[in-house]
Protein backbone atom coordinates (compact mmCIF):
# COMPACT_ATOMS: atom_id res chain seq x y z
CA UNK A 1 0.00 0.00 0.00
CA UNK A 2 1.00 3.52 -0.71
CA UNK A 3 1.44 6.01 2.14
CA UNK A 4 -0.74 8.56 0.29
CA UNK A 5 -3.76 6.24 0.44
CA UNK A 6 -3.27 5.62 4.18
CA UNK A 7 -2.75 9.29 5.08
CA UNK A 8 -6.49 10.26 5.21
CA UNK A 9 -7.24 7.32 7.51
CA UNK A 10 -4.37 8.24 9.82
CA UNK A 11 -5.55 11.86 10.00
CA UNK A 12 -9.14 10.75 10.71
CA UNK A 13 -8.07 8.42 13.52
CA UNK A 14 -5.87 11.16 15.03
CA UNK A 15 -8.74 13.68 14.97
CA UNK A 16 -11.08 11.18 16.64
CA UNK A 17 -8.49 10.52 19.33
CA UNK A 18 -8.07 14.24 20.06
CA UNK A 19 -11.84 14.83 20.25
CA UNK A 20 -12.48 11.97 22.63
CA UNK A 21 -9.53 13.02 24.77
CA UNK A 22 -10.88 16.55 25.23
CA UNK A 23 -14.36 15.20 26.03
CA UNK A 24 -12.87 12.91 28.67
CA UNK A 25 -11.02 15.84 30.23
CA UNK A 26 -14.26 17.84 30.46
CA UNK A 27 -16.10 14.92 32.05
CA UNK A 28 -13.29 14.40 34.54
CA UNK A 29 -13.27 18.10 35.46
CA UNK A 30 -17.06 18.05 36.00
CA UNK A 31 -16.79 14.94 38.18
CA UNK A 32 -14.03 16.55 40.27
CA UNK A 33 -16.14 19.70 40.66
CA UNK A 34 -19.12 17.66 41.88
CA UNK A 35 -16.93 15.71 44.32
CA UNK A 36 -15.69 18.99 45.86
CA UNK A 37 -19.21 19.87 47.06
CA UNK A 38 -19.46 20.25 50.80
CA UNK A 39 -22.39 21.26 52.99
CA UNK A 40 -22.72 25.05 52.97
CA UNK A 41 -21.42 25.69 49.46
CA UNK A 42 -23.55 27.42 46.87
CA UNK A 43 -24.37 25.59 43.63
CA UNK A 44 -26.21 26.18 40.37
CA UNK A 45 -28.12 23.27 38.87
CA UNK A 46 -28.26 22.56 35.16
CA UNK A 47 -31.79 23.98 35.25
CA UNK A 48 -30.56 27.32 36.64
CA UNK A 49 -31.64 26.88 40.28
CA UNK A 50 -29.32 28.46 42.85
CA UNK A 51 -29.23 26.68 46.20
CA UNK A 52 -27.05 25.82 49.17
CA UNK A 53 -25.79 22.26 49.68
CA UNK A 54 -27.09 20.73 52.92
CA UNK A 55 -26.07 17.09 52.54
CA UNK A 56 -23.96 15.12 50.04
CA UNK A 57 -24.64 11.42 49.43
CA UNK A 58 -23.14 8.97 46.94
CA UNK A 59 -25.42 9.81 43.99
CA UNK A 60 -27.66 12.56 45.35
CA UNK A 61 -27.38 15.99 46.94
CA UNK A 62 -29.81 17.64 49.36
CA UNK A 63 -30.16 21.33 48.49
CA UNK A 64 -31.86 24.21 50.28
CA UNK A 65 -33.32 26.62 47.72
CA UNK A 66 -35.00 28.87 50.31
CA UNK A 67 -35.29 28.72 54.09
CA UNK A 68 -37.18 25.51 54.83
CA UNK A 69 -37.34 24.37 51.18
CA UNK A 70 -35.25 21.22 50.75
CA UNK A 71 -34.78 19.52 47.38
CA UNK A 72 -33.07 16.26 46.43
CA UNK A 73 -31.05 16.39 43.20
CA UNK A 74 -28.83 13.89 41.43
CA UNK A 75 -25.16 14.85 41.53
CA UNK A 76 -25.14 14.95 37.74
CA UNK A 77 -27.75 17.75 37.87
CA UNK A 78 -25.28 20.14 39.50
CA UNK A 79 -23.99 22.48 36.82
CA UNK A 80 -21.50 24.51 38.83
CA UNK A 81 -20.14 24.83 42.34
CA UNK A 82 -19.92 28.56 43.06
CA UNK A 83 -17.54 30.50 45.25
CA UNK A 84 -19.10 32.18 48.27
CA UNK A 85 -18.67 35.71 46.94
CA UNK A 86 -20.23 34.84 43.58
CA UNK A 87 -23.12 32.95 45.19
CA UNK A 88 -23.88 35.86 47.56
CA UNK A 89 -23.70 38.35 44.68
CA UNK A 90 -26.17 36.35 42.58
CA UNK A 91 -28.61 35.15 45.22
CA UNK A 92 -28.56 37.93 47.82
CA UNK A 93 -27.60 40.83 45.56
CA UNK A 94 -24.52 41.62 47.61
CA UNK A 95 -22.23 44.00 45.75
CA UNK A 96 -18.55 44.44 46.38
CA UNK A 97 -17.44 48.01 47.04
CA UNK A 98 -14.79 47.89 44.32
CA UNK A 99 -17.42 47.23 41.64
CA UNK A 100 -19.05 50.63 42.24
CA UNK A 101 -15.88 52.59 41.46
CA UNK A 102 -15.55 54.68 38.33
CA UNK A 103 -17.87 52.64 36.15
CA UNK A 104 -20.54 54.79 34.48
CA UNK A 105 -24.14 54.10 35.36
CA UNK A 106 -26.40 53.47 32.41
CA UNK A 107 -29.62 55.51 32.62
CA UNK A 108 -33.05 53.95 32.29
CA UNK A 109 -34.14 56.41 29.63
CA UNK A 110 -32.43 58.52 27.00
CA UNK A 111 -33.45 61.91 28.44
CA UNK A 112 -30.29 62.20 30.51
CA UNK A 113 -28.05 61.51 27.51
CA UNK A 114 -28.76 64.92 25.98
CA UNK A 115 -27.37 68.02 27.55
CA UNK A 116 -29.44 70.73 29.25
CA UNK A 117 -31.11 73.00 26.71
CA UNK A 118 -30.81 70.36 23.99
CA UNK A 119 -34.54 69.77 24.02
CA UNK A 120 -36.25 69.52 20.67
CA UNK A 121 -36.91 72.99 19.25
CA UNK A 122 -39.86 72.84 16.87
CA UNK A 123 -38.77 76.05 15.10
CA UNK A 124 -35.25 74.72 14.56
CA UNK A 125 -36.53 71.52 12.96
CA UNK A 126 -38.72 73.36 10.46
CA UNK A 127 -35.89 73.65 7.92
CA UNK A 128 -35.55 69.89 7.54
CA UNK A 129 -37.86 68.32 4.94
CA UNK A 130 -38.05 64.55 5.33
CA UNK A 131 -41.11 63.99 3.15
CA UNK A 132 -41.16 62.78 -0.43
CA UNK A 133 -42.31 65.00 -3.21
CA UNK A 134 -45.21 63.87 -5.32
CA UNK A 135 -44.03 62.32 -8.59
CA UNK A 136 -46.79 64.08 -10.54
CA UNK A 137 -45.55 67.50 -9.40
CA UNK A 138 -42.02 66.82 -10.63
CA UNK A 139 -43.01 65.27 -13.96
CA UNK A 140 -42.34 67.53 -16.95
CA UNK A 141 -44.25 67.08 -20.17
CA UNK A 142 -42.20 65.54 -22.94
CA UNK A 143 -41.80 67.54 -26.17
CA UNK A 144 -44.32 66.62 -28.85
CA UNK A 145 -46.67 65.00 -26.39
CA UNK A 146 -49.42 67.59 -26.85
CA UNK A 147 -50.46 66.32 -30.29
CA UNK A 148 -49.89 62.64 -29.69
CA UNK A 149 -52.88 60.32 -29.98
CA UNK A 150 -54.17 59.27 -26.61
CA UNK A 151 -55.12 55.65 -25.99
CA UNK A 152 -58.07 56.73 -23.85
CA UNK A 153 -60.89 54.23 -24.18
CA UNK A 154 -63.23 56.01 -21.77
CA UNK A 155 -65.67 57.00 -24.51
CA UNK A 156 -67.05 53.48 -24.77
CA UNK A 157 -64.87 52.45 -27.71
CA UNK A 158 -63.14 49.15 -27.17
CA UNK A 159 -61.03 46.90 -29.34
CA UNK A 160 -63.00 43.77 -28.43
CA UNK A 161 -64.54 41.84 -31.34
Amino acid sequence: MDIVTLLPFIVLIGAMFLMTRSAKKKQQAAANMRNQMQPGTGVRTIGGLYATVKEVNDDTVLLEAAPGVHLVFAKNAIGAVLEDAEYNRIVHGDEDGDLKGDTPIVPDDASSLTGPGAAADPAGDAGIDLGKKDAADDAEPTPGAEGAKSDDKSGGDTDAK
